[in-house]
């Protein structure tokens, strides 16, 4: 979404047609209600997970673009927290890495994958809660540490300088998931929450399921990620009442809620 909205062409206001599947070089990506959603725009594409949406999106920005942009949000590189030795990068898939690696030339279906995080694109938690952490304090990268310092929080974080209506356009799109889409029935605290579920393919193993989420929405203090490895089915149904669950027990250390 970032990727499309900064390159120019995409606007927050655009919309797209969603089908059952894209059909690219003969091979079929799906959407996965196996139908689609209609026309919508991006704010429904990220509330309803629609993968032939944000496929489209990353056909016509280009998998250079989507490197680009994966990097920037933390992606393929150490975070910097202070357990270096123990961090994987993870992995941006671009045409150098493809033909190096797997020996392959890059094919448009690549792209599509790589557009919805599928594909050889890997990830740790820790990642995908720095990336969500840019969208929750709008627009910023934060180096995540483990020591109290006095130093300013300035030091720890550094603009990825998008424009203010894409950093808009990601918040309010990340609220939608739990207003109207895949976590609309996981909205059970007196907060507003804003998240994103995932569902990552393991080849013949059962699915990875993610879920990341930041609240408040109003004024944002935590980011929680949950991970199911090889849990099987979708991140909304196994990953997301986790990372509730871990903001509840948050709320109520700091007596947002009575006790349990």
């Amino acid at each position: 979404m970032t990727a499309g909205l900064e390159s120019g062409k995409f606007s927050p206001n655009d919309l797209l047609g969603t089908y059952p599947y894209l059909d690219i070089g003969g091979f079929q990506f799906w959407d996965h209600n196996r139908a689609g959603f209609g026309t919508i725009g991006f704010r429904e594409a990220m509330a309803y997970s629609s993968n032939t949406f944000f496929g489209q999106v990353g056909q016509r920005v280009g998998e250079r673009t989507l490197a680009e942009w994966s990097r920037k949000f933390g992606f393929g590189a150490a975070s910097g927290i202070e357990l270096s030795s123990e961090e994987e990068k993870g992995t941006v898939p671009d045409p150098e890495w493809k033909l190096k690696v797997l020996k392959e030339p890059w094919y448009a279906g690549n792209t599509i994958n790589m557009s919805i995080g599928q594909g050889d694109t890997q990830a740790s938690p820790l990642q995908v809660s720095v990336m969500s952490a840019v969208v929750a304090n709008g627009g910023f990268m934060v180096r995540p540490h483990l020591n109290l310092d006095d130093a300013s929080a300035q030091q720890w974080r550094r603009s990825l300088n998008m424009k203010p209506s894409t950093v808009a356009s990601l918040q309010q799109s990340m609220r939608a998931v739990f207003e109207i889409g895949t976590a609309a029935g996981l909205s059970t605290l007196p907060v507003a929450i804003a998240g994103k579920s995932g569902t990552a393919e393991d080849g013949d193993r059962p699915n990875h399921a993610w879920f990341t989420l930041y609240a408040p929405y109003e004024k944002p203090e935590i980011v929680v990620t949950a991970f199911g490895e090889n849990a099987g089915g979708g991140g909304s149904s196994i990953a997301g009442p986790l990372a509730v669950q871990t903001l509840e027990a948050y709320l109520r250390l700091r007596n947002r809620l009575p006790p349990a």
